[in-house]
């Protein structure tokens, strides 16, 4: 296994090499690098340098160059510690240095003469201020997505924490609907005055931007799983070349890892509309329904300590939102061909209603608020609580393997999956939308030399939304092919001015399937050399965006 990993990391080293102009690569582990001086200021070449994981106790070492320079890249985000030792010198070793997701952590040191069994710790560590490049990229970090309180855990909304992020509503208020669909069900973020599908959202490296190259979204439009986030990070200008894809903000975020210690937690959260006030929208003497029921669980700790570890997390959903509709209906003496002469309606004038008119009333409910059967109108307003049921499961697993001193295997899976479903406004039938998401992630690293490393990492995303489309049927005439307008179809959609529309029968509503596969291969290099640290790499993206659309597939009556 270890002779295979060698020998991928070297085919891809030769690849990047030849192609090393095309500066992308992976972004989900972060750098510590720096300098090794004496005290009279001169630097100290070949010093030994060890770098620590204090969760799990993996250890990464690395020597510095002629010029006193060390850096050990590919580290993943967490705590470190960090000793420096060369001969005639006491050993230094500086405790909790914070390693930021994407970023470049620098941590100088001046080593003092003294005996090699001397060692001086600094128990502060570096300040948490990237000091080598000028990307702009606050990090929400494990305490502040455990500890502020989410609208519907949501990890991504704390993105609009971060200057020059806000959201935009871009969407209909209706959740299920085509048009929401079509432009991605997830939260959208305009980063700088960027368009929303100008960002990109990463996890573990990977990009899992939805089909309309949105952000990324379960049925509801949130992010599951924030207890398997440990942090992000948000890249709202001077983008660095490894990241690409992108001319808006970047997400960035990486899952937890296991540690020598086992963790878990059990939750469960619930909201319900019993202590809701009233609002402007809902019914006098009525309260919209709510209720939603999120719980699940998540545990972590090592198969073998110092070596493997191991991440898991479940996350479940359940909410029913009730949204208050009102719609103009023909009243009873419409019904009857009781109709009004002019608009003042002065006086009415009975008509009689045709044969063929009356098994399509069946679709239109009788007003039950406004002007119910007023003298001076042919029409009602019907009121009707439209019930929005959600059902949502997500889960996470991580796995990290040291194979080696040299080489190291992690890999990262999630799963989400949801429906929503809600009835028309008239009550007529059911419809819904299904959303599913995976993300595949393996990734392995190889140690050459103490000057240069490479790491390789394979991802697989995709993504499935079917919205809107039928479910059932609540009057039995919305599936009677007797009332189509086409040929062995049940009744489409039907325009009356002054009446809201009738919104058809099985299946007459536009249903857009999107099926989005992206394949993903990023490898990068890390190279030392003097005064310089050089990272190169290469990106190499698929997809396959497969859609299907259609609008009125049952036709429409004017």
């Amino acid at each position: 296994m270890n002779g295979f990993i060698r020998n991928l990391s070297k085919v891809a080293l030769l690849i990047v090499m030849s192609i090393a102009s095309q500066a992308f690569g992976q972004v989900s582990t972060g750098t510590i690098a720096g300098t090794v001086i004496d005290v009279s200021g001169s630097v100290t070449p070949g010093a030994s340098v060890r770098v620590t994981n204090s969760a799990t106790g993996i250890v990464s070492e690395t020597r510095t160059s002629s010029s006193g320079l060390y850096s050990v890249p590919n580290l993943q985000p967490g705590s470190y510690n960090i000793s420096v030792s060369a001969a005639g010198f006491s050993e230094q070793l500086v405790n909790d240095i914070q390693v930021r997701v994407g970023a470049e952590q620098e941590v100088n040191f001046t080593l003092r003469l003294g005996e090699v069994t001397e060692k001086i710790v600094v128990m502060t560590g570096a300040p948490d201020i990237d000091l080598v490049s000028s990307t702009t990229m606050p990090v929400v970090g494990e305490r502040t997505i455990v500890d502020l309180p989410l609208n519907g855990r949501d990890w991504t909304s704390l993105a609009n924490l971060q200057p020059g992020v806000a959201g935009v509503r871009t969407q209909p208020a209706v959740a299920v609907s085509n048009q929401r669909a079509n432009r991605g069900v997830g939260s959208q973020l305009t980063v700088g005055g960027a368009r929303p599908q100008q960002n990109n959202y990463r996890v573990d490296g990977i990009s899992i931007n939805d089909y309309s190259n949105g952000g990324p979204g379960g049925v509801i439009g949130s992010n599951l799983g924030v207890d398997a986030i440990q942090e992000f990070s948000v890249v709202t200008s001077n983008a660095t070349a490894d990241y690409g894809k992108s001319a808006g903000g970047i997400i960035n975020a990486v899952t937890k890892t296991g540690a020598n210690k086992l963790h878990g937690s059990v939750y469960e959260f619930l909201r319900n509309s019993a202590l809701d006030a009233r609002d402007e929208f809902d019914l006098p003497g009525q309260i919209a329904q709510f209720r939603r029921n999120q719980f699940g669980a998540s545990a972590s700790g090592p198969i073998v300590r110092e070596r493997t570890f191991v991440f898991g997390d479940y996350e479940g959903l359940r909410q029913y939102k009730g949204i208050n509709v009102t719609s103009n209906v023909p009243n009873a003496d419409a019904r009857s061909g009781l109709l009004c002469v002019n608009s003042a309606c002065a006086s009415k004038v009975k008509n009689p209603v045709s044969p063929t008119v009356v098994p399509y009333l069946t679709f239109y409910p009788l007003p039950n608020a406004g002007t119910v059967n007023s003298p001076t109108s042919d029409i009602g307003t019907f009121a009707y609580n439209t019930p929005q049921i959600s059902h949502e499961n997500y889960f996470t697993t991580r796995a990290d393997h040291k194979l080696s001193d040299k080489d190291s295997l992690a890999g990262t899976y999630f799963y989400d999956s949801g429906d929503l479903e809600s009835p028309d406004p008239f009550g007529v039938r059911v419809t819904g939308n299904i959303a599913k998401r995976q993300l595949a992630t393996i990734g392995v690293s190889h140690t050459f030399s103490a000057s240069l490393l490479n790491s390789i990492k394979f991802g697989y995303s995709r993504v499935v939304s079917i919205a809107p489309t039928t479910l059932s049927a609540i009057n039995p005439a919305a599936g009677d092919v007797n009332l189509g307008f086409v040929p062995t179809l049940p009744v489409g959609l039907i325009n009356i001015g002054g009446v809201s529309n009738f919104q058809g029968g099985l299946k007459a509503t536009g249903e857009f399937d999107f099926h989005l596969n992206s394949y993903q291969v990023y490898d990068d290099v890390y190279l030392t050399r003097g005064k310089h640290a050089i990272k190169m790499g290469f990106a190499f993206e698929r997809l396959q965006n497969n859609q299907l659309g259609t609008s009125n597939p049952n036709g429409q009556y004017i």
